[in-house]
């Protein structure tokens, strides 16, 4: 249906509303200021996409007027960014090209829009040779510039919250392919709130009766957890005020999707769930050197006078995740007999908990790339699965699926150096983890102090002495004996070598 002149002048200002939020937004933020730049960027956008609509009858641009708008108040990023989400399906879906947005809006920009236009397409396709290079295509441009993916997040992010306009034929793949494959990379990359998003989104799509029936009962509780919660949480905010701590206390439910899973893992019905809320407090707090500290005097307000459970306690303040998530955990007997999880965090903490590495920027004043060792192992690591991908499609799709899903270990050198390693890691994969010439000519190592084979499979704490000799080379068997990505790439890619000499 045509829209009306009234019907489309309406739209127009309703994105020039949605477009001025995203400006101030950007302007609260402690970016240096490049309005023109973002403002060029828009009427160059406007001026493109005049007259296109998406499928759902929609005028085009408010698209990335939205993306740009995900990236700048959910993600944190820059006018970098802003301007390659509002111009990131130009080359797609308009007369103009790649050389046009760089002519006038430079390099950077282009190159970022360029990769993200690579990426335009799906991912899973009907062969696992398309779904493989298409997922080869998305990691090879997230690793150019980490910006492109967190912009693609934001990209995926719009299109989940307007699902319901695709045709319903795309909506069960677009579900699907957001569940394992963005949903785990926004995991990997410490995008939480984003993870959960995409989590639920594609749940109630994929399940729509089981993602009804656990909202009805988490509405049905609601009053009753938040009376629970408050009688808990009362004395607490007692000795928060009185140690003048200034901090807010949020009670947060367990997401929809994650209440499923733990029923269907667990074969337990909604009831029987214990961990359905949790309890937040974050706290501001102006050095960093006190972060640790502060945590763990807030822990003592909730022990004192409630039963701990013993075997929950994580300490992330001093053991971060890869993914840079920083708190400290504990759960704690309630008032009504339940346990509730409770998380502290300093206001730093929950920003880098909520957005993972995009986070960074927030805490700088230009668009540099933020230095940040894990991340830069953890790219480093993509990178070296696509110079040395597998021998089929199917087991490069299998590496990278086995990297974005697997949980973590913690593993010590014998100098107290810690190495974080996926679950199932070997004592090859550690040495691999270290150095290559370390993992090529590893015969076994001494985990705590005992000796065992390259194969033993290590767990969270082991300290490890890896043991080598100048003789010992790769074999075809050791990748029997390896769990990630790393160690794989680097055996296969010295076994060429080795054939071939």
């Amino acid at each position: 249906m045509t829209p009306t002149p009234a019907q489309i002048q309406e739209e127009k200002q309703e994105i020039a509303a949605a477009y001025q939020d995203m400006l101030q937004a950007y302007l609260r933020s402690n970016h240096r200021r490049k309005v023109e730049l973002i403002e060029r960027a828009y009427r160059f956008a406007e001026k493109a996409y005049e007259g296109a609509r998406r499928n759902s009858g929609e005028p085009y641009l408010k698209h990335p007027v939205e993306v740009a708008r995900i990236v700048i108040k959910e993600l944190g990023l820059g006018s970098t960014s802003i301007c390659a989400a509002l111009l990131h399906d130009v080359p797609d879906n308009t007369d103009y090209t790649r050389d046009d947005i760089s002519s006038m809006f430079g390099e950077k920009i282009a190159s970022i829009v360029d990769g993200l236009s690579r990426i335009s397409g799906g991912i899973f396709g009907s062969k696992a040779a398309v779904q493989a290079e298409n997922f080869r295509k998305l990691l090879l441009s997230m690793s150019t510039d980490i910006r492109v993916i967190l912009i693609k997040m934001a990209d995926r992010l719009h299109n989940m919250r307007n699902l319901r306009a695709q045709q319903e034929s795309k909506q069960s793949k677009i579900a699907e392919e957001t569940l394992h494959i963005y949903a785990p990379l926004a995991h990997r990359l410490g995008l939480f709130k984003m993870k959960t998003e995409f989590e639920d989104l594609a749940f109630r799509f994929e399940h729509p009766e089981e993602y009804r029936a656990i909202m009805e009962k988490i509405s049905e509780g609601e009053d009753e957890r938040a009376e629970i919660v408050r009688k808990f949480v009362d004395s607490v905010r007692e000795k928060l005020d009185r140690a003048g701590y200034r901090y807010e206390i949020k009670a947060r439910v367990k997401s929809a999707y994650s209440i499923y899973r733990k029923m269907q893992k667990k074969g337990i019905p909604f009831e029987e769930v214990y961990d359905i809320y949790a309890l937040r407090v974050i706290f501001e707090n102006d050095d960093d050197a006190l972060e640790r500290l502060k945590c763990w005097e807030i822990y003592t307000f909730f022990t004192d006078g409630h039963q701990v459970h013993p075997d929950r306690i994580r300490d992330w303040t001093s053991t971060p995740k890869s993914n840079g998530y920083r708190a400290l955990h504990l759960t704690v007997m309630g008032p009504d007999g339940k346990w509730i999880e409770v998380q502290i965090r300093s206001r730093k903490m929950d920003d880098i908990a909520e957005l993972g590495y995009a986070a960074h920027w927030k805490y700088k004043t230009g668009e540099e790339s933020p230095r940040e060792s894990e991340l830069d192992k953890w790219v480093n690591t993509i990178k070296d699965i696509l110079a040395n991908p597998g021998p089929t499609a199917l087991d490069f799709l299998d590496t990278i699926q086995l990297h974005l899903f697997s949980s973590e270990i913690y593993v010590f050198t014998p100098k107290g150096d810690l190495v974080t390693l996926p679950a199932g890691s070997t004592i090859l994969d550690m040495a691999f983890a270290i150095h290559s010439q370390l993992g090529r000519h590893c015969l076994g190592g001494k985990v705590n102090h005992k000796l065992r084979p390259l194969s033993y499979k290590l767990e969270s704490g082991d300290q490890v002495e890896i043991i080598t000799s100048e003789f010992q080379r790769p074999k075809e068997d050791w990748l029997m004996h390896c769990h990630t990505a790393r160690a794989r790439t680097r055996i296969r890619a010295l076994l060429r070598k080795n054939n071939s000499l």
